[in-house]
């Protein structure tokens, strides 16, 4: 069997494939070093470009599953991947574990006021008064119980904190109070301290934090995304912090990244912002060669795929 394989790990995962194996590995930019056209597996690595991929599916007609090492996929499913009958699976929960950790470390700097705490280190300050929270009782707010929610509440919970979350199949899961449909969780925003966005972009969720959302926050409610920029009205949400409708923000995605220098954003006071790298973590590239390995291993037995993703929902 023929795959095709990122450049960047091809000699690192070829001892761990079977012996009939034959490897086309593809740089960035879609350069294949090999025929491809009767490749059945496509491997894809992050950062993956439009044009990357669409020279992939030209290459490979042949070609019968996709993996991808991302969690989200809105970037894949272009109008001409969407042409292909191909099966899909994708890189959920392998990110799981150091996003919940930043979610947690974002909301320690704002309930612990770390930024000033910084910043009177650096002026050799003893001031003293500073209203700091903690956040026994406060309430969570998880827009997407996936993989990456389950993951946040567990850490939440240890704190004591009250956590609330939706799902398009809600149903009971540990370390969560209440969960809602996905056109309920608004219903819960007066009650939420700290709203978190980890639910996949798609048609129903992009622009889902407008103006209108936005008015529902509690004034001392701080939202944090982790998931994707368009899911938030960007110009919406500068309003809203500006003006002082919420607390402030965290934001680790924007629409357009890099968010660019003229950005309001950089400058506000009651926002932290950092360069998508919450997913970041040495053990995240072990989890992603493990969980391709193991469906590789299911794909050759014919047994179901883990992670395979509904194109028409978009995750």
């Amino acid at each position: 069997m023929k795959l095709i394989l990122p450049a960047e790990i091809a000699i690192e995962i070829e001892p761990h494939l079977p012996e009939d194996t034959v490897l086309v590995p593809v740089d960035s930019d879609g350069n294949l070093d090999g025929d491809a056209t009767d490749a059945e597996v496509y491997y894809s690595w992050f950062y993956l470009k439009p044009t990357t991929l669409h020279r992939v599916l030209d290459a490979a007609p042949s070609l019968r599953w996709h993996h991808a090492p991302n969690a989200g996929v809105n970037h894949i499913l272009t109008p001409k991947y969407l042409e292909r009958d191909l099966i899909l699976t994708n890189g959920a929960g392998v990110h799981a574990i150091p996003i919940a950790e930043f979610v947690i470390t974002y909301i320690l700097a704002y309930a612990k006021h770390l930024p000033k705490l910084y910043h009177l280190q650096a002026e050799h300050n003893w001031q003293r008064g500073l209203p700091i929270q903690e956040l026994l009782d406060k309430t969570l707010l998880i827009i997407g119980a996936g993989g990456i929610g389950q993951e946040i509440a567990i850490r939440a919970k240890a704190f004591g904190m009250r956590i609330f979350g939706s799902s398009r199949h809600p149903k009971p899961l540990p370390n969560f109070d209440k969960l809602v449909g996905i056109n309920e969780w608004k219903e819960l925003l007066p009650e939420a301290n700290f709203i978190v966005i980890a639910t996949p972009l798609t048609q129903e969720t992009k622009g889902i934090i407008d103006l209108e959302t936005l008015r529902l926050f509690r004034p001392d409610a701080y939202l944090i995304n982790i998931a994707r920029g368009a899911i938030v009205d960007e110009s919406a949400l500068t309003k809203a912090l500006q003006e002082g409708w919420i607390a402030g923000a965290a934001l680790d995605t924007v629409f357009t990244e890099p968010l660019p220098p003229e950005s309001p954003l950089w400058s506000l006071p009651n926002v932290f912002i950092t360069p998508h790298c919450s997913g970041n973590s040495p053990r995240v590239k072990e989890r992603s060669l493990a969980l391709f390995l193991d469906n590789l291993n299911r794909y050759l037995q014919g047994q179901p795929l883990r992670n395979v993703v509904d194109k028409t929902a978009g995750y």
